[in-house]
């Protein structure tokens, strides 16, 4: 493929109005100079000779660029300086992310440090950022980067640093009721130790920012210290300060290949000679998936470029340079003063891929050709929102590709195919404004060996193979881009590159009404609809909302069905992993690695954690004991990839444990309910008493003509049941011999949000929500389940000290009072937690107990400093307790009072009688 060329304008002069004017198209021509048309509608169009247009507080963007390709100055160059043989860190991408990671090793005393960058620092896309910094984000996470980037550049500036910072504030507009509720929710969250934002009046807008239209607003988020900077002088700043500290920086050398020894780091091969290194950090933005292909053994890296647009005006009117930023975010886009005029772009609905097969050779301060066609659905709402844009001039369309994942969060952290391989990638057109707290976690999860927040949900150990597909990431960073200004609903799913991963089971739950999520690319049933069809379907799965959800009728019939009844929920989705060895090697192998005392009789389960060196969750799972030195363990969808990870990295290198990913071999049904021991009894031969069946063991049982199926008495809800692990090639029979046989007991299909309502309900925490790697088992009332009698394992010199010295923090249950779940607005996980006024804590996990019949949260509480640093303390549960202390959950504003609870609610432990269903009498032979 030739490489792209730096792209001349043609100029197409389009009126803003084609759908409506006769006159859609009245030049087109290449052009030389500056020239400017006026169609009927006085809409003028102006472009620039100039072929380029970089992002600067100067006037003239030429200029910007001369500076950034003249970066010698602070990087060496590759025909005069031979790259080292030897260092601690080599980062690839010279970037601003690239750049900030090496920064940040650097003020934490890691000095032996080497940037490689194939063409020009900045050269990818950073130079033709739009150079936005806001702090508000849907994920927790990234809001703490992205606040932490704002502060950083801030304290440039301060110490004669200039990275261009103005802090300008910005405006983020609600043109709907929930797009308000929204930002009431991130006003509250921001409230405590989250940046400054204050919910304002679309007068108050218009007061801000007289420019822009606001009659059509509900009204928007003020954040007074959101602003922007110069990604060029930025990137200088980065590489300044990372230098003086010792860092090296080289410009015009390509990476290779990156092989590893016993799948650590040790080598990268560059086209000017091999470094040996101990870690490496993939920071190549658009190369990124480029990059991890030439690792050994690859490295997955989900990444793909779409373009990106943006218009850059000349002067016209009399734009305040200190104008805010303007997100519409109903519109889609965003808009910025620049030099006297505005810049203004978005992210639009469907956006266009590019780079399909690999980003061309040599694309260095190269921009795509301009599309004004694809631009239009963008240029409209900049128009109705900023009126004056219609009569300027613009200078330039630039069409910048920018890199994007399939879910639009970051990817950081460990890979977990390669250790001391770290990614910094896939910022979503966000690498300014998250530059900074991206580079400061890699960096102290590097130097530390952990982070000090939790980074799930943007941990690159969330994703499985099909994620780093080609075609799946072309198709779903179409969607993808859009989603970056949608509303943040927390049921929200992605309708393209959907129907891969899925269950055997999956036609038949599809005729019985399923509405499926995803979850880790896998189908799972939500709820059932019965006799519903695929249109209605699609459209309850589209609309979000804050309140009571339109399923909430349905999933309570669920509920009361697993109550009364009994219900098959498939399962299939859990990671099953098989872990096995010749002799006694499988079994110390888990007693190291679990918190739990897993060597068991054969035959029984237990429930363990699998904890890091500093007591966190790495993962949450069952273990089942199949035979003395064979064990089958079962963890959530989502830990698929991590927690094989976490097993392949301690697994001893003399070949005496075997360990296999088994989740595609097996399906798995839940048969929950009062009815369950029955129904199963009448298809197998094994007894299912509970005295021959006890609670959380497990059999090889027959289920109607089928065999070889692990069959566990437990769930992962509270209730009575077995869960089947049966050969994918039976799943179809067992589920219809169970259907067939459970009419006369009700049985009935039932989804995930039933199996939520359940498990909160129960107070039950569930992995990536309520534990994390930064929760430990005393912090979140699983000290039962750690064995300290047994021998090391990891974690128990950190779970010892906090046994002596008292937890931070503690997982406790809320029942909301004074909550009408009709008319207010519900929790959906994130609400500050308040005792007796003061900020203690959010929630992370909510629900509504039918048995309860109240609304339900989950959340972490702690007492905080003066700092806002939670205190450790031996008695926190009495802290919690006290009887003078009175609850408040914090939903959108309003504060609910709540009762708090440290164990299940009584009630909630109550198991319904059966239900009227007769029990058919059955005669065993």
């Amino acid at each position: 493929m030739k490489p792209f060329k730096l792209v001349q304008p043609t100029l197409r002069y389009a009126c803003l109005k084609r759908k409506t004017c006769s006159s859609s198209l009245i030049f087109t021509g290449n052009i030389t100079g500056a020239q400017s048309r006026r169609c009927v509608h006085g809409l003028t169009r102006c472009f620039s000779s100039s072929s380029l247009l970089l992002p600067s507080s100067s006037s003239s963007p030429l200029s910007a660029l001369s500076s950034a390709q003249s970066s010698t100055s602070t990087a060496s160059s590759s025909t005069t300086v031979q790259v080292p043989d030897q260092a601690r860190v080599v980062i690839c991408g010279g970037g601003v992310v690239g750049l900030s990671v090496a920064y940040h090793l650097s003020q934490r005393g890691w000095t032996d440090v080497v940037v490689l960058e194939q063409g020009r620092i900045g050269c990818g896309t950073s130079w033709h950022a739009a150079g936005l910094v806001g702090q508000i984000r849907s994920h927790k996470v990234q809001a703490d980067i992205c606040t932490y980037s704002r502060n950083l550049y801030k304290s440039f500036e301060d110490q004669g640093h200039s990275v261009g910072w103005k802090q300008c504030g910005s405006l983020q507009l609600a043109r709907s009721k929930d797009r308000l509720i929204y930002f009431q929710r991130a006003e509250a969250r921001a409230k405590q130790n989250g940046p400054e934002a204050h919910i304002i009046t679309a007068k108050e807008v218009k007061d801000k920012c007289p420019e822009i239209r606001h009659e059509d607003l509900e009204g928007a988020l003020w954040v007074p210290g959101d602003g922007v900077v110069n990604p060029t002088d930025l990137l200088m700043v980065y590489a300044k300060l990372a230098k003086e500290k010792g860092v090296k920086i080289f410009e015009g050398i390509q990476v290779f290949q990156i092989p590893t020894e016993n799948l650590k780091v040790s080598t990268v091969l560059t086209s000017h000679g091999k470094i040996r290194c101990e870690y490496f950090v993939n920071c190549a933005g658009m190369w990124s998936r480029e990059i991890g292909k030439r690792t050994i053994p690859r490295v997955r890296v989900p990444v793909h470029a779409c373009e990106h647009f943006y218009i850059v005006t000349k002067p016209f009117g009399n734009i305040d340079p200190m104008m805010p930023v303007v997100r519409d975010y109903d519109g889609q886009v965003y808009i910025r003063e620049w030099s006297g005029g505005v810049l203004a772009g978005g992210f639009e609905p469907q956006a266009k891929p590019v780079f399909h097969h690999g980003v061309p050779e040599n694309f260095e301060y190269q921009l795509l050709p301009e599309d004004w066609d694809h631009f239009q659905v963008l240029l409209e709402p900049i128009l109705h929102r900023f009126p004056g844009v219609g009569e300027a001039q613009v200078r330039q369309l630039l069409n910048g590709p920018e890199s994007f994942t399939p879910d639009g969060t970051y990817i950081v952290g460990e890979s977990p195919e390669v250790d001391n391989y770290f990614v910094a990638a896939g910022m979503n057109s966000s690498g300014i404004a998250g530059s900074g707290g991206v580079g400061k976690e890699v960096a102290d999860w590097i130097v530390d060996g952990t982070t000090s927040k939790n980074l799930w949900s943007v941990d690159v150990s969330r994703f499985v193979d099909l994620h780093n597909n080609r075609r799946f990431l072309r198709d779903r960073v179409k969607e993808a881009v859009g989603h970056l200004y949608a509303i943040g609903y927390s049921t929200e799913e992605y309708g393209s590159s959907r129907k891969l991963r899925t269950s055997p089971l999956h036609t038949r739950l599809e005729v019985a009404g399923a509405v499926f999520g995803e979850t880790n690319a896998y189908e799972t049933p939500m709820w059932f609809v019965p006799n519903a069809d695929d249109e209605f379907v699609e459209q309850r799965m589209s609309q979000g909302t804050f309140s009571k959800p339109d399923w909430f009728n349905i999933v309570k019939d669920e509920y009361w069905a697993c109550k009364e009844r009994v219900c098959i929920i498939d399962m299939s989705s859990f990671s099953k992993i098989e872990v096995k060895s010749a002799n006694q090697e499988a079994a110390n192998f888990l007693q190291y690695l679990c918190s739990n005392d897993v060597d068991l009789d054969v035959g029984a389960v237990v429930n363990t954690g699998m904890q890091n060196e500093f007591g966190g969750y790495e993962n949450d799972c069952s273990v089942a004991r199949l035979s003395e030195n064979y064990y089958f363990l079962i963890s959530p969808t989502t830990q698929q990839t991590k927690s094989l990870a976490w097993l392949l990295r301690h697994l001893p290198k003399d070949g005496s444990i075997q360990i296999r990913d088994v989740t595609s071999m097996y399906s798995a049904i839940t048969l929950i309910g009062p009815h369950a021991q029955e129904l199963l009894a009448e298809v197998t031969e094994a007894s299912t008493t509970k005295s021959d069946f006890k609670f959380m063991t497990c059999k090889v049982v027959d289920v109607g003509y089928a065999s070889g199926i692990r069959a566990m008495r437990l769930t992962h809800v509270g209730e009575d049941g077995f869960i089947l692990y049966i050969p994918a090639e039976y799943a179809l029979h067992v589920y219809d011999t169970l259907m067939r046989a459970g009419v006369d007991y009700g049985i009935r299909n039932v989804g995930f949000n039933c199996m939520k309502e359940l498990r909160v309900e129960k107070f039950f925490a569930s992995w990536g929500v309520d534990l994390t790697p930064i929760t430990t088992p005393f912090e979140c009332g699983r000290e039962f389940r750690v064995k300290f009698n047994k021998r090391d394992f990891i974690g128990k010199d950190a779970l010892l000290q906090q046994r002596e010295e008292g937890v931070k923090q503690k997982l406790v249950h809320f029942l909301l009072e004074d909550h009408n779940i009709d008319t207010d607005l519900w929790p959906w996980g994130g609400e500050p937690i308040y005792r007796n006024g003061e900020y203690v804590g959010e929630t992370t996990s909510s629900g509504y107990g039918f048995t309860l019949e109240q609304m339900l949260c989950l959340g972490y509480v702690s007492k905080f400093d003066d700092r806002y640093q939670p205190c450790i303390m031996k008695n926190l549960n009495e802290f919690i307790l006290d009887k003078n202390a009175k609850y408040e959950i914090d939903i959108s504003g309003q504060r609910f009072p709540a009762k708090v609870g440290i164990y299940t609610p009584k009630n909630a432990l109550t198991i319904s009688e059966p239900s009227f269903i007769p029990v058919p009498h059955r005669t065993r032979t």
